[in-house]
């Protein structure tokens, strides 16, 4: 133990690694007494698995057609989840489908986040006409409600998954420019802040040295929790025939198709409309505990 604490009380590489351990196990041990939290990232990490193993995962070929077995019902005919109009297998194309929407996640994670956070930290940093400039177009985006906006978009572009993702990024950086710049507004006229200008840092330097960083945490809980906003416009997209195409396993589209067939063969809607839905809470649930780790006003 005194060993422990006297690398901790050196400013070592070793005592640095140690404190960045401690930090994260103390991180986990709050993240672990949220219950629900830790439901959610089960079946995120499930998502996850199923969309790297879904051909060792599924039963069948998810774009396959057997007419002959259309509509079967759950369990029936080696059909775990049923059979959709085309005698597809449901199974099958729900575990392909999770790589769809994973991927759609993913990107527009890694496309929305960085603009945000680089457009608040400019605004709110360098302030006067820059920083009116970058909010009233900020705005702009915010006034229009997103699946509209990314209705708007993907009507420009033209149907597919790749436009799709790049309209809900399109309409999804807002917010996280909101929250970079009022962070940013908390930290500019910080001691260290300053003592970096004294010490010759540009702005740039700055900006993605020292304010950057500072805005990570925030951001990763609101992005983890629009995750689930991500989806739900992805899906809708997907219902309107404005994202993935067929014959891709996506799971808007797969309640699209599966609506005709409501009231006599519920599962083709259900079954997928009802992964949307796990999936979202689920993300929702971990954005909850990644804010209870993440916020340093909750931790003791």
């Amino acid at each position: 133990m005194s060993g422990w604490r006297d690398a901790l009380l050196t400013d070592t590489p070793a005592s640095r690694g140690q404190a960045r351990l401690g930090a994260f196990y103390r991180g986990w041990l709050r993240f672990r007494r949220n219950r629900l939290a830790v439901l959610g990232l089960l079946i995120v990490v499930a998502l996850v698995l199923a969309a790297a193993f879904a051909p060792a995962i599924a039963t069948h070929d998810p774009h396959a057609q057997d007419l002959a077995r259309r509509l079967l019902a759950p369990g029936a005919g080696g059909h775990l989840l049923g059979t959709d109009e085309f005698g597809r297998d449901i199974f099958s194309r729900l575990v392909h489908g999770a790589r769809i929407t994973l991927y759609i996640v993913v990107l527009v994670a890694l496309i929305a986040a960085p603009i945000g956070l680089l457009v608040g930290t400019a605004a709110g940093y360098m302030g006067g006409w820059v920083d009116a400039a970058l909010m009233r177009v900020t705005d702009v985006f915010l006034a229009f409600p997103s699946l509209i906006l990314a209705l708007a978009f993907v009507a420009a572009l033209g149907p597919g998954i790749e436009n799709a993702i790049i309209a809900i990024a399109l309409t999804s950086w807002p917010p996280y420019a909101r929250i970079a710049r009022a962070e940013t507004l908390t930290i500019r006229g910080s001691d260290y802040i300053a003592a970096a200008r004294v010490q010759g840092a540009g702005t740039g330097r700055i900006l993605f040295g020292h304010v950057m960083p500072l805005c990570v945490s925030s951001l990763t809980v609101r992005v983890t929790l629009d995750m689930a906003g991500i989806i739900l416009t992805a899906a809708g997209l997907g219902f309107l025939g404005l994202g993935a195409q067929p014959p891709m396993a996506e799971w808007g589209a797969m309640v699209s198709a599966g609506r005709r067939y409501i009231l006599d063969q519920w599962w083709v809607a259900t079954i997928p409309g009802l992964a949307i839905f796990v999936v979202s809470l689920a993300f929702n649930l971990l954005g909850d505990g990644l804010r209870d780790v993440l916020d340093p006003r909750a931790a003791k």
